[in-house]
């Protein structure tokens, strides 16, 4: 008669399970609470401690930590010796294991720091050839299945078990490294800390139908995707999910009701204003050719009225903190428009991306918002009206791709120029987007201006105001040019590029 191991945390769904393998012939070892639930339920079980021969001691503490239980887990049976071991100290071997663990992230802390069952189930995993190895819930089914069915597990079924239950008690472990680390606590400049990741989504396709995609979360990082909740629309694909993060952290870049179109991971339009719905029309009115496929963030509910004004274009996602009932049914009649409420993104600290054969991780940017730290290096200030605008024009153009140049107008985007090789044809677009809303606008650029052919198209235009990080060897032509023009100029000593 096989045997199998129950001992689980999450109990909704394993009396079924383990009366399926009763009735299959199996013979079920448990114990503690397990043990007491299956027995309520009418399942004949063995108990851990009659194998053992000793009781649970420490306060629950030791309980399946002993060789008659471990030696069941890892016997080879394809080793004469290991049979000969089993005989001699009158253990029976186990070829199933059913075992998850204490919900750590749920609540860490010392006590839910599970020791015995990761050492089940690696033991499990490891002798897979012999065991199976059950961490989930929604395994059951299966495995039950193809119990029924072929009177055992398959070699494939097995190894699969295998990979999983690794997987399992690496992410486990990886939390527990996470929360002794102090994932709350920024990291000083220059060190990275371990990084481990959990909880994968998988995505509807990747950049392209024919690459697969999915999302994966970094432990210990409390990022908005953990509670965002898709309220409509078909599944995310991998460009959806880069272009809404994108929105929803650019349009938090302020308090003010505020809308950011992203398109291509660059922002085509964001503007402020007094309502939600006068800054989702500035924002669009920024490239509404660009718009055409976008993806929207408004830091406000979004209402009838403003459901209504986004349907006008097609979109791709909105992402919101609300929707009212009278919006979401607008919104749904669009099958292929996706629409998520969030909550605001944490503050995470790390920014990840890949390279071949391995991950490249730097410290997330941080954009300054704070005037006082910024120079006037130019003969004229900045108007009020004209810093307001420079703020503005400096947090979008952290967003766009480098090298950038952003226009500003009335806290509206209004001529945005990025991916760029050159410094002077990201500000050719921006000012050919622009056209004649860049007459008293403000401008920013990413990164300092290496020659002043950049901040002339921008003074031809008609901008009075820029916004730059500084620090070429040709800042005196840069400023030069800039008095020359009447232009007011702020350096930040910052800069913001993207790539």
């Amino acid at each position: 008669m096989p045997r199998a191991l129950i001992s689980v945390y999450d109990k909704s769904r394993i009396v079924d399970f383990a009366r399926q393998l009763h009735d299959l012939g199996w013979e079920i070892v448990s114990s503690g609470g397990t043990a007491r639930v299956l027995t309520e339920a009418g399942v004949d079980v063995i108990d851990v401690a009659d194998i053992t021969g000793f009781p649970a001691i420490l306060g629950h503490r030791v309980v399946t930590l002993h060789p008659a239980v471990h030696g069941a887990l890892l016997a080879d049976l394809d080793q004469p010796d290991h049979r000969d071991d089993l005989a001699r100290h009158d253990i029976v071997p186990i070829s199933l294991a059913v075992i998850d663990l204490y919900p750590f992230s749920e609540n860490p802390s010392i006590e839910l720091i599970d020791v015995g069952g990761p050492a089940m189930i690696r033991a499990a995993a490891k002798n897979h050839a012999h065991v199976g190895v059950v961490i989930d819930a929604n395994q059951y089914n299966a495995v039950i299945d193809e119990l029924r069915t072929h009177g055992a597990l398959t070699p494939d079924t097995k190894r699969q078990l295998a990979q999983d239950a690794f997987a399992y008690t690496s992410a486990y472990d990886a939390k527990i490294a996470r929360w002794f680390a102090g994932s709350t606590v920024e990291a000083p400049p220059h060190q990275i800390p371990p990084l481990y990741i959990e909880d994968k989504v998988v995505l509807r396709y990747g950049e392209n139908p024919h690459q697969s995609g999915a999302l994966y979360q970094l432990v210990g990082q409390r990022g908005w995707w953990r509670t965002a909740k898709q309220l409509g629309g078909k599944e995310l694909s991998y460009l959806n999910v880069l272009d809404a993060d994108a929105a929803w952290r650019l349009v938090h870049c302020t308090d003010e009701p505020a809308a950011a179109v992203i398109k291509h991971a660059n922002p085509c339009g964001f503007a402020a204003a007094a309502s939600i719905l006068e800054a989702y029309i500035l924002a669009h009115a920024c490239d509404p050719v660009s718009a055409f496929g976008g993806i929207i963030a408004l830091n406000r509910e979004v209402t009838l009225d403003v459901a209504n004004e986004i349907t006008k274009t097609f979109t791709e996602v909105i992402v919101a903190p609300g929707f009212s009932p009278e919006a979401c049914e607008v919104l749904s009649l669009k099958k292929n428009l996706r629409f998520i409420r969030a909550d605001p993104p944490s503050d995470d600290l790390f920014h990840v991306r890949s390279v071949n054969g391995g991950l490249l991780v730097q410290q997330r940017d941080k954009v300054d918002d704070a005037p006082s730290a910024w120079r006037v290096v130019t003969n004229r200030s900045p108007s009020p009206s004209e810093l307001v605008d420079c703020t503005v024009a400096w947090k979008v153009c952290a967003s766009v791709m480098s090298n950038a140049i952003v226009i500003a107008h009335r806290r509206q985007a209004v001529g945005i120029g990025g991916g760029q090789q050159n410094r002077a044809d990201a500000a050719r677009i921006a000012v050919s987007r622009a056209a004649d809303r860049s007459v008293g606008a403000s401008a920013a650029s990413d990164a300092f201006f290496p020659f002043a052919d950049g901040l002339e198209l921008l003074a031809a235009s008609g901008v009075r105001a820029i916004i730059q990080p500084g620090g070429s060897v040709r800042d005196d032509e840069v400023i030069a040019a800039a008095n020359a023009h009447d232009i007011a100029m702020l350096f930040t000593a910052t800069r913001h590029f993207r790539h």
